[in-house]
């Protein structure tokens, strides 16, 4: 395949998940509202960061080197951004909120498995060591994980009638999201100390 058609699929990849996950924030954050659930508002706002992502890359791709580093080092600080937000939510909502409707938390969970699982896919179509393919791929990997833990977490709402498994959810949402942001800044600084000196745009 040559470089003109290569650079094509990538964006045509990362268009798909761009729209994909703007969907699913808008769903989420919709879902999250209505049945008071912080995790799943985290999770949508997490797939809002996931969309940056996805522009940030196809704004990378072709380019140089540099320009794909400064790309996925916005990524990574963007997610440690929303970790730091998430956690605000959390000790806003633990100071006074009822608990959510746990069959609403593990029925959008669900949704999000599956779906996170169709982007997970589309990535691994692109064959490469692309630091901005690498980052959307870990975006897409922590939400499967925070998904199947807010699925956990709906039953145990649903078991104890209490809001806090749903704002500890929140809390290790907040923790993959700036686990997720540190690795992203490592395969930018290792992208950077691999690149030749005289890479340019």
């Amino acid at each position: 395949m040559d470089l003109a058609s290569s650079n094509a699929q990538d964006r045509r990849i990362l268009w798909y998940v761009l729209l994909i996950n703007l969907a699913q924030s808008a769903l989420g954050m919709g879902v999250g509202m209505w049945a008071s659930s912080t995790a799943l508002i985290g999770a949508a706002l997490d797939n809002l960061a996931d969309a940056s992502v996805y522009a940030v890359g196809i704004y990378a791709v072709g380019r140089s080197v540099r320009a794909k580093v400064a790309a996925a080092r916005l990524s990574g600080w963007l997610l440690i951004g929303l970790s730091i937000l998430l956690v605000g939510e959390v000790i806003r909502r633990f100071l006074g909120s009822e608990a959510p409707i746990g069959p609403a938390m593990m029925v959008m969970a669900g949704v999000n498995a599956v779906i996170n699982v169709y982007c997970l896919r589309l990535l691994k179509r692109h064959k490469g060591e692309d630091v901005n393919f690498k980052a959307s791929a870990i975006f897409t990997s922590n939400d499967s994980i925070v998904n199947m833990a807010i699925l956990a977490s709906g039953v145990l709402v649903l078991w104890l009638g209490s809001n806090v498994p749903d704002l500890i959810l929140g809390i290790v949402s907040a923790l993959f999201a700036a686990n997720g942001g540190r690795e992203i800044l490592g395969h930018a600084r290792k992208a950077s100390r691999e690149s030749p000196a005289s890479s340019s745009d």
